[in-house]
């Protein structure tokens, strides 16, 4: 991969929340010209990692697309003065882990189950067989896990972690009650969710549903737009859009007409609440997910 990457872009996100974002350049690839995970994923999209930082210490919310995307952040970070690093892993996802190696002298700390799907799928992200091209090699593992919630520190900064079973099923959320901001990962995303476990949509409802009974001042999701992430964030609308978006795609399962929408129409209520901002490449991800959604009910 790249070396270097001149499209990442500082967010000083307040007193102690840094994000780190690249992507959604237009006419911009990072890794190959030909179809792959990174440039047709997260680059495409919009990605963010992000890291609390207080005094010397930080805690570093995913190691984002690739080693050199990682080198920036601890790099970033060492010049402000941080030594002491601990990485959080939103959920096992390769544009989330892909940076590992290089917090490989820290402590990372996951859930158990995201440890249990790295693990299992380790050779396939390492030989770049999982997603295709670039493999992730080494793939550096989780070396403390938990299960349920995690209360942990940084400085003098207190952050939660809490589990929730939506986009993936080892989705762990940061949330930061100092500031009220919770950091979401994969389990919210702007324009629309990605579907990785068609199987499991209506276990993901519930977890919006239990999501939308937490406390929190602002969201901000991993893929989602730059300049609503540097500024006020999103709120509980974010989570409403996910929900109708997903309730959507069980209806079009049987529903011919609805499934051939454009995302514009298909998700024209939250659009115009402007719950979420309409991005174009998001068309893509909404195709394959009502495919997805619509073979696996075919299969029934």
């Amino acid at each position: 991969m790249p070396v270097e990457t001149s499209t990442m872009r500082l967010l000083q996100l307040g007193p102690n929340l840094l994000g780190f974002y690249d992507g959604r350049v237009a006419g911009a690839r990072y890794h190959s010209s030909e179809p792959n995970w990174v440039d047709d994923g997260g680059y495409a999209l919009g990605i963010c990692s992000y890291a609390v930082v207080d005094g010397a210490s930080a805690v570093v919310y995913d190691t984002h697309l690739s080693l050199a995307h990682a080198r920036i952040i601890r790099r970033t970070l060492e010049a402000q003065g941080v030594r002491d690093f601990r990485v959080v892993l939103s959920h096992w996802h390769l544009d989330h882990v892909a940076g590992n190696a290089v917090f490989d002298d820290c402590e990372i700390i996951a859930c158990e189950e995201t440890a249990r799907l790295l693990a299992q799928k380790r050779a396939a992200i390492e030989a770049g067989t999982l997603d295709g091209l670039p493999g992730i090699s080494p793939l550096v593992l989780p070396t403390t896990t938990f299960s349920g919630g995690l209360e942990l520190s940084c400085g003098d900064i207190g952050i939660a972690l809490r589990p929730l079973d939506i986009h993936s099923r080892d989705g762990v959320a940061l949330y930061l009650p100092s500031d009220g901001t919770l950091l979401a990962g994969d389990t919210l995303e702007d324009t629309v969710t990605y579907v990785d476990e068609p199987e499991r949509l209506r276990a993901h409802l519930a977890g919006l549903d239990e999501l939308a009974t937490w406390e929190f001042l602002r969201i901000l999701p991993n893929h989602g737009a730059p300049e609503r992430i540097a500024n006020a964030g999103y709120d509980s609308g974010l989570i409403d859009a996910t929900r109708i978006y997903v309730e959507g795609l069980l209806a079009a399962a049987g529903d011919e007409r609805l499934a051939s929408l454009p995302l514009q129409d298909f998700l024209a209520g939250p659009l115009a609440r402007g719950w979420v901002t309409y991005f174009e490449p998001y068309e893509a991800v909404h195709k394959m997910n009502i495919d997805k959604v619509r073979r696996k009910t075919a299969a029934e």
